[in-house]
């Protein structure tokens, strides 16, 4: 059994994720800085099946000072990935080498992370600039994503996961959970109760807010957890514009059946936002749900599924779909008043009309 004060090796990989747009067009974005395609980092126990639809654009950022909190100021290795959906994300990579009872320290101040995603917004400003051209829409959204991975590299000191697991469950669990306080017994069962190993030298625990990965390669596993993390950031974002326009629509609705003239109502307007609107909604959401082909049950797609159950992926999905299907009932509400008052402005033409020519009779008479 190991102890709190006992050095451990590792890494700290901290992932933000931003939305700059609607959409990111890759081929100009690449003449306009010096990125590379980029392909999911693979092993041998990851088929070819499994890969981005549209590989990101990947730039290799120089080494800058990175203010984390528990750590100041350390140089951090970094790149972005640059997706077509909009949206990027910003990898730092930190090593260390501290004892436990530090690493929880550093789990604890990592719980409050706004001035590292505004380090991340300073870096990537200049990236953000040059790229407009190339952004539909371009909306730098004040939505992020962060998660922080714990890669703890195996030596020595650390037992295999195994042991590390049954010995240290609270150190695991207050890593995941960003805590430096002791957890109850109940808080680490439900911290540990997703883990994922290949063999027995490594493991994989998730959570919320971080994971720990005992692994000296975890490309794979590091990338796949970016995009989830994106994944929650762009349903968070298609969530937040659907309740925006939904009390817009609903309110329209209102303003419509209150005007004093209902044949004069104006609905090609609303009905054409609404269309627009659901269109594209719809489309993002396809997209987003896609952009990582995981076929069958290899170790990735189950990295994936772990990771979407920790962010609750199925039901932001669910909550945008009936977010849909709310714009869409909507959208039919005011195609029928607009049938309905097409209906009425002509009845009231076929009446003068007929009025007209009663009082062109009389007049001839």
């Amino acid at each position: 059994m190991t102890s709190g004060g006992e050095v451990v090796a590792g890494r700290l990989h901290v992932l933000v994720a931003f939305d700059w747009g609607e959409e990111i067009n890759l081929v100009a974005a690449r003449g306009l800085v010096p990125g590379e395609w980029h392909e999911l980092p693979r092993r041998s126990r990851t088929p070819s099946s499994i890969g981005y639809q549209a590989p990101p654009l990947r730039l290799e950022l120089p080494m800058v000072p990175v203010e984390v909190p528990g750590l100041g100021a350390v140089q951090a290795v970094a790149d972005l990935l640059i997706f077509d959906l909009g949206v990027v994300s910003l990898r730092w990579q930190i090593p260390w080498s501290m004892s436990q009872a530090e690493v929880t320290r550093l789990a604890g101040e990592l719980a409050e992370p706004a001035g590292l995603v505004q380090g991340a917004r300073h870096l990537l400003e200049p990236i953000y600039e040059r790229l407009q051209p190339a952004i539909q829409g371009p909306a730098w959204s004040p939505l992020s994503e962060e998660y922080f991975v714990f890669q703890l590299l195996p030596g020595p000191h650390l037992p295999p996961p195994a042991q590390l697991l049954k010995d240290r469950p609270g150190w695991l669990a207050s890593l995941v959970r960003l805590e430096d306080q002791p957890l109850s017994d109940a808080e680490q069962a439900d911290a540990l109760r997703l883990t994922l190993s290949y063999t027995p030298d490594d493991l994989l625990i998730t959570d919320w807010g971080a994971a720990v990965v005992i692994d000296t390669d975890c490309g794979e596993v590091l990338e796949t957890i970016a995009f989830a993390n994106l994944q929650l950031l762009e349903f968070r974002w298609l969530d937040d514009r659907l309740d925006s326009r939904l009390k817009r629509a609903a309110g329209m609705i209102r303003e419509l059946a209150n005007r004093r003239l209902p044949i004069w109502r104006s609905h090609w307007r609303p009905l054409r936002d609404l269309g627009e609107l659901k269109a594209e909604v719809n489309e993002l959401f396809e997209r987003t749900s896609s952009a990582l082909m995981l076929v069958g049950d290899p170790y990735v797609a189950r990295v994936y599924q772990q990771l979407s159950l920790r962010f609750h992926l199925e039901e932001w999905g669910r909550n945008i779909r009936r977010a849909i299907d709310v714009l869409e009932g909507i959208y039919q509400v005011v195609s029928d008043q607009a049938a309905l008052h097409r209906g009425e402005f002509l009845e009231i033409v076929v009446v003068v009309l007929i009025l007209i020519e009663v009082l062109l009779g009389f007049w001839r008479h």
